[in-house]
Order: structure tokens, then C-alpha cells, then sequence
């Protein structure tokens, strides 16, 4: 494993822990700035904004500079938003914290997931992804029980204190070990597209404008759309997973911690067995790991009640859910010939997917249709993003679509 990569796992880490620390934190924040829980909701809704707007923004707005140079610039500016955040005298300046790490999450793992496959062979690239992931996998592990515990041993600006303290590592890392123009050139090793062994790596897109013509690809369009339906459909079952664990389960509240974990566990196994998987066969892979996340929550929701059941299925929730991460990321940027600004749409996409899940999910609760309709909906959400991988798969071994992905 190259060193440049566990710099790019660290920041992925320390990013991710910021993103779900702060749901162990709510109550002593909200205490201590003497807002309304509400109000200190929007520290976790401002920064999923805040995500989806920074992933387009910021890569466009660096698409000519070098790679490397852009990624210690955006560890550095999570650095500042974190520091905002442990020492901030009020909410506002909490708020701005939370927006300003915020900003950075989307580019980082759009541009960072390029800079990881330029560091090993190309028929190793989805794994290379898979590693860099692997550090938001853990942070998704450890993020909350994190944030709890320190919150309450030494108080909730430690947490961020200890979070600006891993981002200056990674930032150190980054550095010192990712090499100078990583994901900048072309590699001549053969690789593949959907079964591994045709394609070269792309060149990547030089400038806005190529950046931008990227997007002409229906290829491009139909991973969006299946990443940002895949992630709507886990995560808008994933949102009101303790309503169905605690009220459908028999679980108690203390439970839902450990299952949670168990979730997590699960996304770490999916992630680095799907970034093995696609670099066999990605198209196949994705279309699997659809299916099996489609099959999980149906299942899911017919055997909420089971308590042994529901360990085991939020388990495979997790590694289905996780499992086509990494070839998504490399299948977008393939048909998107290197473009930086597709890998961070796909970031953006996953962020607009799991806020819709979630509003489909509420609805389903609100027509009174119980704690379980979560899960059924997010089946269908996702049965609807294995017929788009499907669509895409087969389109992708038409002549006209593998002469557009050399091109």
C-alpha cells in the first residue's frame, strides 16, 4: 500500500469524524450556547448543505491547479473550520465552523479518489479507492461513540480539538507523501471498464470547460443517478433505523449504539470487498451489490421484529450499502475522462440522495404506515437503481459507448 494513500485514509478519517461526531455532541452544544435542539439540528443539516454545495464549487473553482496542491488546501481549510468550531464563543461562529469544514468534504474525496487510483496500477484502482474510503468507513464506526465519550470526559470542544489535531496529521501526510503531480498524468497501463482489462486510464480533464463537457456522457448522468437512488434508498432507511430497532425490534435505547456499530462494521467489510470485487468486474459488482441492498431492506422489513434477524440484516445493509462505493467513483470518472468535477457530483449526488430518502422515508411514517416503511421504501428506491446500473451496463458494451470512453 503506498504511503501517499494512508495520508489520504487519515483525511478521510478526520473528515468523517467530523461529519458524525457531532450527534453524540447535540445535547452539551445545544446546552452550552442555549439554543433549542432545533437550532443545534442545523449544525448537522448546514454541513450536509454545505457538502453538496462545496463538492460542485470548490473543484471548479480549482480545476487547473495541481491536484496535490488543492488537496492540502482543502485539509487545511477543514484545519480552520474545525479550529472555529473548538473555540467558538457562539453558536453563529459554531455554525460557520461546521460550514467552513464543511466546504472541503466533497472535493476531497472527488479529487482525493483520483489522486488514490494514480498511485497503483490501474487494475488496482478501485481497491486504492476503497482504502481512502476506508478512513470515512471508521470514521461512520467510530465517529459517534467518539464523540460521546470525549464529550463527556473532558467536554464537546475537546472532540473538535482532537478532530483538528488528526486533520494537521493528514494535512502533515498529505504533503510529505502523496507525490507531486499524483493524478496528474496519464498511465499507459490497461485497464478496464466494466470487466477490467480494455481501458486505459483517462487523462484528466484539463480546465472548467473540460471539466464541464465531462457531464456530456450519458454514462456519466446514469452513475449520478444511480449512486445518488443507492444512497437515497440505504440511508432513507438508515435515518429511522432506531424508530425500527427500539419500536418494531423490542431493542432498548442503549442498544441502538452497538447496532449501529455493527452497521458500521458492516460498511467497512462492504467497501474493501466491493473495491476488490470492481476492479474484477465493476459493472457486475455494482449491479450485485444494488440488487443485494434492494433484497436486504425488503427482507429487512419483514423481519424487524426478529431481534437475531435484525443484527444480521443491518450487517448486510451496511456491506450492500457500501460495497459499490468505489466502483461507482472510478466507473463515474472512467466516462468522465479524469474529471475532478464528476467524482465530486458524485459526492454531491449521494448527499442529494440521502436527503431525499430521508423526506420519502418521513412520509411513509407520517401516512401512519409504522416504523418498517423506511425500509420498504428504501428497497424500492434502490430496486430503481439496479434497472439504471442495469440500463447502464449494457449500454456500456455498445460500440458507439466503448468508442466515446476512448476517446
Amino acid at each position: 500500500m503506498p504511503s501517499g494513500l494512508v495520508a489520504l485514509a487519515l483525511g478521510g478519517f478526520g473528515i468523517g469524524l467530523t461529519e458524525f461526531l457531532i450527534a453524540g455532541l447535540l445535547p452539551q452544544v445545544a446546552s452550552s450556547f442555549t439554543v433549542s435542539e432545533a437550532a443545534a439540528g442545523w449544525l448537522i443539516s448546514g454541513y450536509a448543505l454545505s457538502v453538496a454545495v462545496g463538492a460542485i464549487a470548490l473543484t471548479a473553482a480549482t480545476a487547473r491547479l495541481p491536484r496535490k496542491a488543492v488537496l492540502v488546501g482543502l485539509v487545511a481549510l477543514f484545519v480552520v473550520g474545525n479550529l472555529l468550531s473548538a473555540v467558538a464563543p457562539s453558536y453563529p461562529v459554531m455554525l460557520l465552523g461546521r460550514i467552513v469544514a464543511a466546504l472541503c468534504h466533497g472535493s476531497f474525496f472527488g479529487i482525493g479518489s483520483l489522486v488514490a487510483r494514480s498511485l497503483v496500477a490501474p487494475e488496482k484502482k478501485s481497491r486504492a479507492v476503497a482504502v481512502m474510503f476506508a478512513g470515512l468507513t471508521l470514521a461512520n464506526v467510530l465517529g459517534v461513540p467518539f464523540g460521546a465519550l470525549v464529550g463527556e470526559r473532558w467536554g464537546w470542544r475537546a472532540a473538535f480539538w482532537a478532530v483538528t489535531a488528526i486533520g494537521v496529521l493528514a494535512l502533515a501526510g498529505i504533503a510529505a507523501l502523496v507525490p507531486d503531480g499524483a493524478g496528474e498524468t496519464r498511465s499507459p497501463t490497461m485497464t478496464g471498464t466494466g470487466t477490467g482489462t480494455s481501458q486505459s486510464d483517462p487523462a484528466p480533464a484539463d480546465g472548467l470547460r473540460a471539466q464541464f463537457r465531462a457531464f456530456r456522457s450519458w454514462q456519466v448522468w446514469l452513475t449520478l443517478t444511480a449512486t445518488a437512488l443507492s444512497y437515497g434508498g440505504m440511508f432513507g432507511a438508515f435515518s429511522y433505523i432506531a424508530y425500527t430497532f427500539t419500536e418494531v425490534g423490542g431493542f432498548s435505547p442503549t442498544d441502538v449504539a452497538w447496532l449501529l456499530m455493527v452497521y458500521g462494521v458492516g460498511l467497512v467489510v462492504g467497501n474493501l470487498v466491493g473495491g476488490r470485487a470492481a476492479d474484477h468486474d465493476r459493472d457486475r459488482t455494482l449491479v450485485l451489490a444494488l440488487l443485494g441492498l434492494a433484497i436486504t431492506l425488503a427482507v429487512f422489513g419483514l423481519l424487524a421484529g426478529s431481534a437475531t434477524a435484525s443484527v444480521v440484516l443491518v450487517f448486510l445493509m451496511g456491506l450492500f450499502g457500501f460495497a459499490g462505493v468505489p466502483g461507482m467513483i472510478t466507473r463515474v470518472t472512467d466516462f468522465a475522462h479524469g474529471a475532478a468535477l464528476a467524482a465530486s457530483a458524485n459526492v454531491s449526488a449521494s448527499n442529494i440522495g440521502n436527503a431525499l430518502g430521508a423526506w420519502l422515508g418521513g412520509l411513509a411514517i407520517t401516512a401512519g404506515l409504522g416504523y418498517t416503511a423506511p425500509l420498504y421504501v428504501g428497497a424500492g428506491i434502490v430496486l430503481i437503481s439496479v434497472i439504471v446500473m442495469a440500463v447502464a451496463a449494457r449500454q456500456a458494451k455498445s460500440p458507439a459507448q466503448q468508442a466515446e470512453h476512448c476517446m
